[in-house]
C-alpha cells in the first residue's frame, strides 16, 4: 500500500512539517505506524482514499493489542498510539471526521528504565579505542591517499565520540553539524535539535583539539570548494559524503568492543553519560536541561534518579555499617 498517496495523510504530513517543524525523522515514524494502522484495519490492496470516517474506537484498541501481542515494547506501542491519535486529530479539525477514535484510547505505561551510564574511566577508554585498534591491526601497504584516509578515519572516530560526550548531542545532531556550526575559539557548536530547534552545544579543550586535527585531515583529502566552505559537513565519509547516525552506531559497535564494553550500548549512552557526569559534579538540572536542549525538566530529572541510584551504590560499597 503506497500509503503516502493517499491525500490526506499527504496533507498530513505537509502539515507537521512546514506548521510543527517536524524532522524526516519523525515524519518517517509517523508514516510507518499509519501503513501499519491503515493495513490492520483494510488491505495492501485497498483503494485510495482510505475510508478513514469509518474507524472507531474499537478498531483503534484493536491496534495497539495486536501491537502489543506481537511483543512491541511499551513504548513503541506508545509512540504509534501517538502518531495515530495526532493524525485523527488533525482529520477531526479538518473535519473530515466527527470524532477522534484514539482520544480515549491510553497508552501503554512505559517501563521505567533508568539509562546506562559509563564511568569517567570506560570513556576514556571508549575515547581512545580507534587508536587502540590501530595499532592492534596495521595497516598493510597503502597507497599515500589510502594511508591518509585509513589516518582521517581514526583521528575522525575519536572526535566522534569525543565530541558526542563532550557536548552531550544526539547523533543525529552530530551528523548533521556543518563547519559554520562550530567554533573552535569559543569552544562551542551550533546544533539543531527536535522541532529543529537551535541551541549552543559546550566543546571541552581536548573535543576543540582533536575536531580541529579532523576537519585538517580531512580538507587534506577533500579541499573545501571556497576558502571557508561553511555548508561542509564536520565529519565525512571515506567518500567525502555526510555520515549517517546508522553509520556512527555501527563505528561504535566496534569500538565498544575494542573498550571492553557492552557492543549493546548506543551512541546515546554518551549523552546520558555527560548528563549523568555533569550532575555528580555538581552541575544543576536547569543548565542539563538547557545542554540537552529538553522540553521539559521532568525529562531531565531522570539522570537525578541515576545519580541518587550511583550514590547508593558507592555508600554500599564503603560504608562499614551500610
Amino acid at each position: 500500500m503506497d500509503i503516502e498517496a493517499d491525500p490526506w495523510v499527504k496533507n498530513f504530513l505537509q502539515y507537521m512539517q512546514s506548521e510543527c517543524n517536524a524532522s524526516q525523522y519523525t515524519l518517517r515514524n509517523y508514516l510507518v505506524d499509519i501503513r501499519q494502522f491503515a493495513v490492520s484495519l483494510w488491505t495492501e490492496e485497498a483503494e485510495l482514499p482510505l475510508k478513514w470516517n469509518k474507524v472507531d474506537k474499537f478498531a483503534a484498541r484493536k491496534f495497539l493489542i495486536d501491537t502489543q501481542k506481537a511483543g512491541r515494547k511499551a513504548v513503541t506501542t506508545g509512540r504509534k498510539a501517538s502518531s495515530l491519535r495526532s493524525f485523527f486529530r488533525f482529520l477531526e479539525r479538518e473535519e473530515q471526521i466527527a470524532v477522534n477514535p484514539f482520544a480515549s484510547v491510553i497508552s501503554p505505561k512505559r517501563e521505567k528504565l533508568l539509562p546506562e551510564v559509563l564511568s569517567v574511566a570506560e570513556v576514556t577508554r571508549l575515547i581512545e579505542a580507534p587508536a587502540e585498534l590501530s595499532r592492534q591491526s596495521p595497516a598493510k601497504e597503502l597507497t599515500h591517499v589510502r594511508m591518509k584516509m585509513a589516518e582521517y578515519a581514526v583521528v575522525r572516530n575519536s572526535a566522534i565520540i569525543e565530541v558526542l560526550y563532550s557536548a552531550g548531542m544526539r547523533v543525529g545532531e552530530l551528523t548533521g553539524l556543518r563547519r559554520r556550526d562550530i567554533d573552535l575559539l569559543s569552544g562551542v557548536a551550533m546544533v539543531r535539535g527536535k522541532g529543529r530547534k537551535e541551541r549552543l552545544c559546550p566543546l571541552g579543550r581536548p573535543a576543540c583539539r582533536i575536531l580541529r586535527e579532523a576537519m585538517e585531515k580531512r580538507d587534506e583529502l577533500w579541499p573545501p570548494k571556497t576558502r571557508i566552505d561553511g555548508d561542509a559537513p564536520v565529519f565525512v565519509n571515506m567518500r567525502g559524503g555526510c555520515l549517517t547516525p546508522r553509520s556512527v552506531e555501527r563505528m561504535l559497535k566496534k569500538y565498544l568492543v575494542v573498550a571492553g564494553l557492552n557492543p549493546g550500548l548506543s551512541p546515546h549512552a554518551l549523552r546520558h553519560s555527560f548528563a549523568t557526569h555533569m550532575l555528580d559534579a555538581g552541575a544543576d538540572l536547569r543548565s542539563i536541561q538547557e545542554f540537552l536542549g529538553h522540553a521539559s525538566l521532568s525529562t531531565t530529572q531522570i539522570y537525578a534518579h541515576v545519580t541518587s541510584e550511583h550514590m547508593k551504590k558507592v555508600y554500599d560499597a564503603s560504608h562499614p555499617r551500610a
